[in-house]
């Protein structure tokens, strides 16, 4: 059984996680409003730098009873093999996780401030940690935290809120874990489709990240803007039927077996969170290391569609 069919039996099935609850990947203000102080519940804000949050933000106003933990900062992602941004060891995202409050029965809620997609990015990138993890009890507040300060009849609480640590097992889906010799395997399998989540610009090789070595993408891939998964690039997503006209007009199947990327797992998790959690692909997979790590290794093939050099 190759890697993604192996993912597709590990994420349709809560035997493999440490609980056996799936909650609905998201939740709306309405929701919000009514459980997020309920025992068992757990909101994470994870307002970041990458939308000019931070703990003193935090600390200004917040969801009622919701937690800190900074995504960027926090200890959620590390740098491997010299590649910045990746899954840190599940030792360290046992303890982040026990020291917020939440064991292996406690719905999880994740609150990402709401400006655009690259923020929603922030809280699918959490999400597919929890997924890894082995914890299926996790949703993002559709909007983020804007959608529910919008309205000024909705209570916000100000000061930091410390729950007492808990024990929280990591049960680890290794099949959910691409690696660059998959994604390699994958350029010639005209089953697996390659799905780019970076910006066109960079997809065509006209720029780059700062970290990525070689301009272009991976052969074989399609693009499929990161900016494209949410309402006008907002902090909400589109509607499903809206999301479906946009998988064929880039000419991706989002039912087919898929691999996606960007630079180092953020905005491929919107992908692939839009395809397995909104789509119904159960197939759809995440490349973490994605082009940084990709291009930095000059035996694997790049496709560069344009040279202005």
């Amino acid at each position: 059984m190759n890697k993604i069919l192996k993912a597709l039996t590990a994420i349709g099935f809560a035997g493999f996680a440490a609980t056996a609850i799936a909650a609905e990947p998201l939740v709306d203000v309405d929701w919000i409003k009514q459980h997020s102080c309920d025992d068992g519940v757990r909101v994470l804000d994870i307002r970041n730098g990458i939308d000019g949050g931070s703990r003193s933000i935090y600390l200004q106003g917040h969801i009622p009873c919701a937690v800190y933990t900074d995504y960027l900062k926090g200890g959620w992602r590390s740098k491997v093999s010299n590649v910045p941004g990746q899954l840190s060891s599940p030792q360290q995202l046992a303890k982040l996780t026990g020291n917020l409050g939440i064991d292996n029965d406690t719905h999880v809620v994740v609150v990402h401030h709401g400006k655009n997609a690259v923020d929603m990015g922030s809280a699918t990138r959490m999400f597919w940690t929890f997924k890894v993890m082995g914890h299926d009890n996790v949703s993002i507040l559709n909007g983020g935290h804007l959608a529910y300060a919008s309205d000024e009849k909705n209570k916000l609480e100000k000061g930091n809120n410390k729950p007492e640590a808990k024990t929280f097992n990591v049960a680890m889906r290794s099949e959910m874990l691409i690696t660059k010799a998959d994604v390699k395997a994958a350029i010639d399998d005209n089953s697996i489709q390659l799905v780019d989540l970076r910006p066109n610009h960079q997809f065509v090789g006209i720029n780059r990240h700062p970290k990525s070595t070689r301009n272009g993408t991976i052969p074989s891939s399609k693009n499929l803007p990161e900016s494209w998964m949410t309402m006008n690039g907002g902090g909400t997503f589109r509607a499903k039927d809206e999301l479906a006209k946009l998988y064929d007009l880039a000419h991706v199947d989002p039912f087919a077996k898929q691999i996606n990327f960007c630079n180092t797992g953020h905005w491929a998790s919107l992908g692939w969170f839009v395809s397995s959690q909104i789509m119904g692909n159960s197939g759809a997979t995440m490349y973490d290391g994605s082009m940084v790590e990709w291009s930095a290794d000059a035996a694997l093939p790049m496709e560069l569609k344009v040279s202005i050099e």
